[in-house]
């Protein structure tokens, strides 16, 4: 099948979808998605999304991304996520997401290695709230054409610039991956599986990170760095490819597969970490690196597999506002938080590297963009901040339609 539109976008997490957002209504807009449109690991955020407080917050903000990361950030990127942060917020109220209020004004909480509250959430399904609400946004757009099961397998290059991608059906595939019943590709009338050729002006990545190469993530499997690994291909730069990192809290099971992450947020709201002697080991707003470090620690001294961790210390009405997913989850596996200390171990959680790209989120060939997970602006360093994913991605997809937009204007002219 081949198919001609302006802009294609391979990844409908946030950063694809706030892209087609942003971009014109008289530009054709091609969406393809390796698994369904909900299969999205932005659907799985928990805790929430930095913003700007105020003008006082900036300097506390900045500082507090550089020091988790470990200085290793590009400082030109943190300007530019912090300071483009209440308009991302004010878009996101406007295309209907829930953030908790009280009063009528923003409620803030904080996590891990934030020197104050200034996370923004929707019980501790924040970023479900906030991928539903612009997935219902986008499949409202007359311009944009959505293809669920359909997976990237190279992009087409002539002169050094990219000319769109080549993809194909995959259904059959990711059911026996997943152990269920196949229902079958689309094929054509000789039976060969579904091929796809899309030519387009523009191409944006937005394929997510690599949770998928771990035997133990909180990222969908199907999550295997495939943007990456076709921009490595064809020569495009690459970045800090050794970067990822570990989530110190998600709930342990001795079953293989996706783990259930335990929100950075619960250790934001007094949640305490024990070892098996009953014993706190560290501060448990540290970094992430940190307190997973320490966890890893006390593991091997003790040769268990797993710790401790206890939300006692937070109200027990504040759970079942602020965290009712993770209580019901806890739940359904055997734990009940509000009268139980629960087991957790450390898992593969987000991917700091990526696709190098500039300011405004192109790549190191000419209509090649990379945003999200997938992409690498220096925003995060070394380590990411809690939270700053979601904004990260939305900042930087904004951007990278408003280039697509100027640039159009002057070829235009």
């Amino acid at each position: 099948m081949e198919i001609h539109t302006d802009v294609v976008i391979v990844g409908c997490g946030v950063a694809g979808l706030y892209c087609a957002l942003k971009l014109p209504r008289d530009l054709k807009i091609v969406m393809i998605t390796k698994s369904d449109a909900e299969s999205s690991d932005s659907f799985l955020a928990q805790g929430g999304i930095c913003v700007q407080r105020d003008e006082d917050d900036y300097d506390s903000y900045f500082e507090d991304t550089m020091r988790a990361g470990h200085y290793e950030n590009r400082k030109e990127s943190v300007d530019i996520m912090i300071r483009g942060s209440r308009k991302v917020i004010e878009d996101l109220v406007e295309y209907g997401v829930r953030f908790e209020k009280e009063n009528g004004e923003f409620i803030y909480t904080r996590e891990g290695a934030h020197s104050r509250p200034r996370i923004l959430f929707h019980e501790d399904i924040t970023g479900k709230e906030i991928t539903s609400t612009l997935l219902a946004r986008v499949r409202e757009l007359s311009n944009v054409a959505f293809y669920e099961y359909v997976s990237m397998t190279d992009i087409m290059e002539e002169d050094g610039a990219c000319r769109g991608i080549l993809a194909e059906d995959v259904r059959d595939v990711l059911k026996e991956v997943n152990g269920e019943d196949s229902w079958g590709a689309v094929r054509d009338e000789s039976g060969t599986k579904q091929q796809y050729r899309i030519f387009a002006e523009n191409t944006i990545l937005a394929t997510g990170g690599i949770g998928g190469k771990y035997r133990h993530s909180t990222n969908y499997p199907h999550l295997t760095g495939d943007g990456i690994e076709v921009a490595k291909n064809h020569g495009v730069r690459l970045e800090n490819l050794d970067y990822v990192q570990i989530h110190p809290t998600t709930l342990y099971s001795k079953k293989p597969g996706r783990r259930f992450l335990i929100s950075e947020s619960v250790r934001g709201e007094g949640a305490v970490l024990y070892n098996g002697k009953k014993e706190r080991f560290v501060d448990e707003l540290l970094p992430r690196d940190v307190v997973t470090k320490a966890i890893h620690g006390q593991m091997e001294e003790e040769g268990t597999d797993h710790v401790w961790l206890s939300l006692e210390p937070i109200p027990k009405e504040r759970i079942l506002k602020h965290f009712p997913n993770i209580y019901q989850h806890c739940l359904e596996e055997g734990y009940d938080v509000l009268k139980e200390w629960i087991p957790v171990v450390p898992a593969q959680h987000y991917f700091m590297g990526g696709i190098w790209v500039d300011a405004d989120s192109r790549t190191s060939m000419e209509h090649l963009y990379a945003v999200g997970e997938t992409s690498c602006n220096g925003v995060h360093g070394a380590n990411r901040l809690a939270s700053n994913s979601l904004l990260e991605s939305l900042v930087f997809a904004g951007r990278a339609a408003q280039k697509i937009v100027s640039d159009q204007g002057v070829k235009d002219e």
